[in-house]
């Protein structure tokens, strides 16, 4: 007669090898069949493969093939998820949900999509679970880390995850900027320029990379967008490596440098945890790209806010009148200003707390609030990262300076902060950026960042997020012609690449034509009245901080200060019309009722397009165009029956229509 020890190890025997069996046969499944997911119509297709115990994945539009075989997987110290990896089990669900978000390019979202989760293992059993979404335009990917043992963090010193693009393509990427260089050691801050239609394989500018968003044109086949979502104080933001001439390029980490050299490069996540996401928005046409909401759809608001926050329009003396007009006079003749446009706030640049102090501040926000006219004040974030002089200083960068300086502004009624001069994107800085969110969240303060990261979906993780610079902004058009000479070409590339993953804070519309206070001298505006309209529209943020001064009331003509009063800087719904990066672009939104389009055109000519607009519901639209003198002017204009209208385009001019 058997033992009954004997029995148990037959019968644990067997159990190993039908496990075994099952996980052969999942492994044979995804070898010979790859694993896949599609998109809701099915259009659109990611394909994951096991090789040699490393796992990739290849993406698929309508038959035509987006990324080649590309790889996924994460290496640290003594614990490697890309190699030797075998399938443990996938599962698969469908998202339908629906949310409301009024700071992004469309209020309400129904975001459905398929996701297919893989847990695969490594010989030393550590596991490493993939996850992808996948809608009809739009893919995203992250890892999630189990804790299996002792271990409760992991230090991720390489991300494997790729994006090799088809021979065809070609680049629309503007380069990480290496640590500590530009004015005051302020850099990186996402100011670099973008080079259009370029060949991959081409060295970027510092040699370190590409930031995110990266646009890409897959010859005949579409465009890619690739960025990333999900970013916070447990992870560091991301960019791309340096690209192959084979078109490879793979998620990097920051620089070691950034941050004046302090704190890791590399993240540590604490187990179990989450990566980010990454991002993929895929597109036959350059629709999708400008219109997706993927930044958002991923992610989830990481607290309530405290109180309703609202979102405007506000004047801004710096900008043309620079750090002379931070006196408490000029900053009246300001706040009038935007009592006068009917604007919500006025933002008080740097240096106000040595050439006003705190207890003018204080009559001011109280002027301001005669007025209907709210204050929102600028801070230096500080810290030991750069050498930007500007103060306040040293009130940002510690909780319990920053906490005492929000209870004071809260205490007289100032309605937000714009926070500059960031460190880099390492993992401590990203924890900076959320601490001072959620801290201002606590005193009923809105927050707009400058000289800082890309946001990475923070418009819905925190309800009293603005958004952020990260761009080369307006203020370049004061400090250099060669902005003034590139503006409408920056313009056009703005809504298909930056603009398109997150708010940016521009500082749009300067009606000067000579960038100083008197308008007499200085830099000068290459582009029409008509064009600076127009970006009022093409560039979204919830609160536009406009370039206007007091002397456009009287030097500008009725319809042009007739329009920037009017125009929104919350949308219900975009709609790409048409458009090529750095060519031209025609940008519609929706608030409420009535649309605003907007048109402008960066080619060195006159171009002529017929634009389909099938959203008006009337024949009959505002137009503001200009002139053959450059001179904008106003005027009705009819649609035809099909709801089409010719527009003509000068030359770095622009055309804005408003209708029902």
């Amino acid at each position: 007669m058997m033992c009954m020890k004997h029995k148990m190890y037959l019968l644990t025997l067997k159990k190993r090898i039908a496990l075994g069996a099952f996980f052969m046969l999942l492994f044979s499944a995804l070898r010979a069949q790859e694993l896949r997911v599609a998109g809701p119509d099915g259009k659109l297709v990611v394909n994951l493969s096991l090789d040699k115990g490393r796992l990739y994945y290849r993406v698929n539009l309508a038959g035509q093939e987006m990324l080649e075989l590309s790889p996924l997987g994460l290496r640290g110290d003594k614990v490697d998820l890309a190699n030797n990896l075998h399938l443990v089990a996938s599962d698969s669900r469908t998202i339908d949900q629906k949310y409301e978000e009024p700071k992004i390019k469309r209020r309400l979202v129904h975001f459905q999509a398929n996701e297919l989760q893989c847990t695969l293992e490594n010989d030393l059993k550590q596991q490493l679970v993939v996850i992808f979404r996948v809608s009809n335009n739009d893919i995203a990917f992250r890892y999630a880390i189990p804790q299996v043992g002792e271990s409760a963090n992991f230090r991720v010193e390489e991300e494997m995850s790729g994006f090799k693009f088809p021979a065809s393509t070609s680049t629309f990427l503007t380069a990480q900027a290496t640590a500590m260089i530009g004015w005051k050691k302020t850099k990186p801050s996402y100011e670099e320029g973008y080079v259009p239609d370029q060949a991959m394989g081409v060295h970027s500018q510092y040699g370190v990379g590409y930031t995110f968003p990266a646009l890409f044109h897959v010859g005949s086949r579409g465009w890619v967008l690739l960025s990333e979502t999900g970013v916070n104080g447990s992870y560091c933001g991301t960019k791309l490596s340096e690209g192959t001439k084979s078109g490879f390029y793979q998620i990097a980490f920051p620089e070691k440098g950034e941050n004046n050299g302090m704190g890791d490069a590399a993240p540590t996540l604490a187990l179990p945890g989450f990566t980010p996401w990454r991002t993929i928005t895929v597109g036959s046409t350059l629709k999708p790209i400008v219109e997706t909401t993927v930044p958002f759809d991923l992610v989830e608001p990481q607290y309530a806010a405290s109180k309703p926050y609202t979102f405007g329009r506000a004047t801004w003396s710096w900008l043309e009148w620079q750090d002379g007009s931070i006196n408490f006079e000029d900053q009246q003749k300001f706040i009038d200003l935007s009592a006068a446009l009917g604007y919500e706030f006025v933002l008080v640049d740097n240096w106000w707390d040595k050439q006003i102090g705190h207890r003018k501040i204080e009559e001011l926000a109280a002027y301001g609030r005669e007025k209907g006219v709210g204050l929102c004040l600028w801070y230096n974030s500080n810290g030991y990262w750069n050498d930007a002089p500007q103060t306040p200083k040293n009130r940002m960068n510690t909780a319990i300076a920053r906490k005492k300086e929000m209870a004071w502004m809260q205490s007289i009624g100032i309605k937000g902060i714009k926070v500059d001069f960031f460190g880099g994107d390492k993992q401590q800085t990203l924890q900076l950026y959320e601490d001072i969110l959620a801290d201002a969240n606590d005193f009923g303060l809105t927050v707009i960042f400058h000289g800082c990261t890309l946001p990475r979906g923070w418009e819905r993780m925190y309800p009293n997020f603005v958004g952020s610079e990260a761009v080369l902004a307006s203020e370049n058009l004061i400090f250099t012609q060669d902005a003034n000479d590139n503006e409408a070409f920056n313009a056009t590339l703005h809504p298909f690449i930056r603009n398109a993953v997150g708010a940016m804070d521009f500082g749009p519309v300067l009606l000067n034509k000579r960038h100083n206070r008197e308008n007499n001298g200085g830099t000068v505006r290459k582009t029409t009245e008509t064009f600076q309209l127009a970006t009022a529209v093409l560039f979204q943020t919830p609160v536009q901080n406009f370039g206007i001064t007091p002397n456009n009331l009287l030097e500008m003509p009725a319809h042009v200060i007739d329009f920037m009063k009017q125009v929104p800087t919350v949308w219900d719904e975009t709609l790409f019309v048409d458009g090529y990066p750095g060519k031209y672009v025609v940008l519609a939104r929706r608030k409420k009722e009535q649309w605003y389009i907007a048109a402008v055109n960066a080619e060195g000519k006159e171009k002529t397009i017929e634009v389909a607009l099938p959203m008006l519901s009337q024949n009959l639209v505002h137009c503001i165009s200009d002139n053959k003198s450059r001179r904008s002017e106003q005027k009705t204009i009819s649609l035809s029956h099909e709801k089409t209208v010719r527009l003509t385009l000068q030359s770095g001019a622009g055309v804005v229509l408003y209708g029902k």
